[in-house]
């Protein structure tokens, strides 16, 4: 049994001469008594790396030490449309589409035509208009006679009265067909080609841009029937600002405030920069994270609907903790976090540590390290590489 031990250490010193580092090494005792304090302490340190002078050249160590720093959280988002800036124009009146006067993707001005659409709804509020307009003026040419034989006694006043309330609600009712053919977006060089008493060619209406921007989405064909109120047929946006909504987990959703300033990564040479607006007041039951709106400047429209970005949130909060370099943290074999602290003999020994939010190229350490301790920041994958052989 012993040969067996020996062999074993003989072949251990040979690789690690080989590999130009001292690895401590503990051979267990050929009798089976217990092991005293003494050697439990040294199977704790069995694994601690030593390093020649030379090979100490090529690592650098950090001291950890307490600091203040506001956190950048990184997550990822999706693009949307400015709410506040874009809208889905529904069909003002029903009828099958005619014309699409307009591309997806194209600039238009408000009130420029989008569609045209044969609607029996259009030929309806023409001829009611036509209707009220004619009795209108009736009205109010008998309600300006009879107060003009009033004044020769001609009429009663009862009668002049009466006159002049038939031309009123004559008159309200020759408005209200009028506002109806303006919200039906009715050409105004057409409404006023009814009021001269001008035949209408056709009785088609047609769909408006309610404002200046791009048509984002095209929702309609030709032959399409659409129902007054109720058919959305285009959306209208003004894509150079637009929403990212950032997912925010657990503690960072604590760091974060409106105000805040965002960075986004578009895989493009300069990132965009954009500002948090507002923080959702409910937890996602899916993901389980918090919705963060991200308003951004978007020049060139080189942000899409439903594309997806990383999101950098610089958090104006003020923390205190320690904060280690990320060339410091490694992963063991079940993907858990450690650094490698310097001890007093002149070793290094695996530290598990506890991350919190990384801040650039630090990240912060809430359990695991505490003030005063020495890390070894570059050459970690080194002394690594060194203790699995």
């Amino acid at each position: 049994m012993a040969n067996k031990h020996a062999t074993s250490f003989l072949r251990s010193g040979r690789l690690a001469f080989a590999l130009g580092i001292s690895v401590l090494v503990v051979l267990p005792l050929a009798d089976c008594s217990p092991k005293s304090d003494d050697s439990a302490k040294a199977s704790d340190t069995a694994s601690n790396v030593t390093l020649t002078e030379a090979q100490r050249h090529n690592i650098h160590l950090y001291t950890v030490a307490l600091t203040k720093f506001h956190s950048t959280i990184e997550t990822s988002g999706i693009v949307d449309f400015d709410n506040d800036q874009a809208t889905s124009v529904l069909a003002p009146f029903s009828g099958p589409v005619s014309r699409i006067l307009v591309a997806q993707g194209q600039q238009v001005r408000k009130g420029e035509a989008l569609a045209e659409v044969d609607s029996s709804d259009f030929a309806a509020a023409i001829g009611s208009y036509r209707k009220t307009l004619a009795v209108a003026g009736t009205a109010r040419r008998l309600a300006d006679l009879d107060k003009d034989l009033l004044a020769h006694q001609g009429v009663s006043r009862r009668e002049e009265e009466q006159a002049q309330s038939d031309a009123a609600g004559a008159e309200a009712d020759r408005d209200a067909a009028l506002q109806a053919l303006v919200s039906l977006h009715v050409d105004p060089e057409t409404i006023k080609g009814i009021q001269a008493g001008k035949a209408v060619a056709r009785a088609q209406g047609t769909i408006r841009a309610p404002f200046a921007g791009t048509v984002a989405e095209r929702l309609i064909t030709p032959g399409a029937f659409l129902t007054a109120g109720t058919t959305p047929c285009f959306t209208v946006a003004n894509l150079s600002r637009v929403w990212v909504m950032a997912q925010v987990f657990g503690a960072d959703v604590g760091s974060i405030a409106p105000g805040d300033s965002a960075e986004i990564e578009t895989g493009q040479a300069k990132n965009l920069s954009g500002k948090v607006e507002n923080i959702a007041a409910v937890v996602n039951p899916d993901t389980r994270s918090v919705a963060v709106r991200v308003t951004v400047d978007n020049p060139g429209e080189l942000l899409k609907k439903q594309m997806y970005v990383r999101v950098l949130i610089h958090s104006r909060q003020e923390n205190s903790g320690l904060l280690v370099p990320v060339s410091a943290v490694l992963r063991d074999d079940e993907n858990l976090p450690f650094v490698y602290l310097a001890l007093r003999d002149g070793s290094f020994a695996r530290r598990s540590v506890t991350l919190g939010p990384q801040t650039g190229e630090r990240y912060a350490i809430s359990a695991g390290l505490k003030p005063g301790d020495k890390i070894v920041s570059d050459g970690a994958l080194f002394i690594q590489f060194m203790q699995a052989q």
